[in-house]
């Protein structure tokens, strides 16, 4: 199971670094500012893996990572209010999967408290700019 786990978030994370490769290069011709090289994309990638040794905590994060980076690869509009909450909306749950590890493994009172308010924060951010999306996305 753990090695069908294994391959499924290789694969996952395959498919993200593609999309994340294309939309990086589109619109982007010649500019070549702020571009990720593709072994800096791959390195990125590679922490992302599950590996042996990593904690619960850790998994838990890097899996918090993984999803914000599908959730992040959306296919761009061209209407820069619109993709940026696109972007920013999944970027956001990151945020609150990352503070919901922090309150499952944390130990720490006030890195508690900060998950707390992040979750609250974000989760009002969220509702905000989907319903924004819901008025005005064409």
């Amino acid at each position: 199971m753990k090695t069908l786990k294994t391959v499924a978030t290789a694969a996952g994370l395959s498919a993200i670094a593609v999309v994340a490769f294309a939309q990086m290069n589109h619109g982007m011709h010649g500019s070549g500012g702020g571009m990720m090289n593709m072994g800096d994309m791959q390195g990125m990638m590679q922490m992302m893996m599950p590996a042996d040794g990593d904690s619960e905590s850790t998994l838990a994060y890097k899996q918090a990572d993984m999803d914000m980076m599908s959730g992040m690869a959306v296919e761009y509009t061209g209407d820069a209010d619109v993709d940026f909450r696109l972007k920013m909306i999944p970027h956001h749950q990151g945020a609150i999967d990352m503070a919901k590890v922090a309150l499952r493994f944390g130990t720490d009172s006030e890195t508690k408290a900060l998950a707390e308010a992040i979750i609250a924060a974000q989760e009002t951010e969220i509702a905000e700019m989907q319903a924004w999306l819901e008025k005005n996305r064409k």
